[in-house]
């Protein structure tokens, strides 16, 4: 995540503080202590858009974000996602970005992770991806069975069933590109969206994309007594903080929804506290009608929102490749 007013990624040095180095990972498994990590990841359920059910006749999707393989994170929480993932049964897994927290250390931990799924892996890249290598980064993946989506969309064909996925590279650091992303689209397909940031659907909706799936936010982290509206929301400028919103509802404004998934990992702590702020997997079923199963919520409301400044979001995108040439002149070993 690493949002707000921060306009640049932190140094090596300064993450190594934040995360706290081997203190922190060894923190964050005194925290897990003898509880069995798959109880501290929620699993939420929610039907698709009304528009699927008349070209879908029942698709399974998984959505993880945020898994931020690395210290902050205990390995057995991702562990335990993978195999709450695997015990859906889902037809499609999908990951939307943030794959790593601040370096490149973990990679091959990352690539066994997501060669755990025992569905099709689809994904894009979020902003920790590109200040940390999005080149290795995409390497891991791939080499791990996942398709990743720079700006492209793709047709699976899934139980016979034929669904269109488009996946946005990241926008907080500059790397989304709409427009590359839409050419070629089917208009007479079911199209599944996946952004990092979730207030890219605004401008997906009117080209037919009737969900899409995001993460960057964590749903806050600390949801208790509204704060994550305070501080993704108001604070750092954040419409969409976690959970449903929009209307899956067919010919209805704004024609579309997005689901913000409050992630797996973290970047800087490990501790989350709230219903809303748990560590989540989001099981949606493409196919059935909204109201036909039992939601953990439904649409709400988006929150006022502030879009980033262009010059801040260029500022964003020069970090990343100031840490990419930092990183090339390193000696090799």
């Amino acid at each position: 995540m690493d949002d707000g007013r921060q306009s640049i990624p932190p140094t090596e040095a300064f993450a190594e503080a934040l995360s706290g180095g081997l203190d922190m990972e060894r923190a964050g498994l005194r925290w897990l202590g003898r509880k069995d990590p798959r109880s501290l990841i929620a699993v939420r359920h929610f039907a698709g858009p009304e528009s699927y059910c008349l070209k879908l006749d029942g698709l399974r999707i998984a959505h993880l974000t945020d898994l931020h393989v690395g210290r902050v994170t205990p390995l057995a929480i991702q562990n335990a996602a993978v195999a709450l993932t695997n015990e859906a049964k889902p037809d499609l897994v999908v990951i939307t970005g943030d794959f790593v927290c601040h370096s490149q250390k973990y990679l091959d931990q990352l690539e066994a992770i997501v060669r755990g799924f025992e569905a099709p892996v689809i994904g894009v890249l979020g902003n920790h991806d590109h200040w940390s290598g999005a080149a290795e980064v995409r390497k891991a993946l791939r080499r791990g069975g996942v398709e990743v989506l720079d700006n492209a969309n793709t047709i699976v064909t899934l139980r016979h069933q034929k669904l269109q996925v488009l996946g946005l590279d990241d926008a907080y650091t500059g790397h989304a590109d709409r427009e590359r992303a839409l050419k070629g689209l089917d208009p007479t397909l079911p199209t599944l969206g996946l952004s990092h940031i979730a207030e890219e659907a605004d401008r997906l909706w009117p080209h037919g994309v009737g969900l899409v799936l995001s993460g960057h936010t964590h749903a806050g982290q600390i949801t208790l007594a509204r704060l994550h509206e305070l501080a993704i929301g108001h604070l750092a400028g954040h419409k969409y903080v976690h959970g449903l919103y929009g209307t899956r509802a067919l010919r209805t404004d704004p024609g579309g929804a997005v689901y913000v998934g409050a992630g797996i990992g973290a970047a800087v702590i490990p501790f989350r506290l709230g219903d809303r702020g748990k560590r989540e997997l989001a099981i949606f079923e493409l196919g059935m009608a909204p109201g036909s199963l039992d939601e953990h919520h439904v649409e709400q409301a988006p929150l006022k929102g502030r879009a980033p400044r262009p010059s801040l979001t260029a500022k964003r995108h020069a970090a990343v490749h100031k840490k990419h040439a930092k990183r090339a002149k390193k000696p090799a070993g």
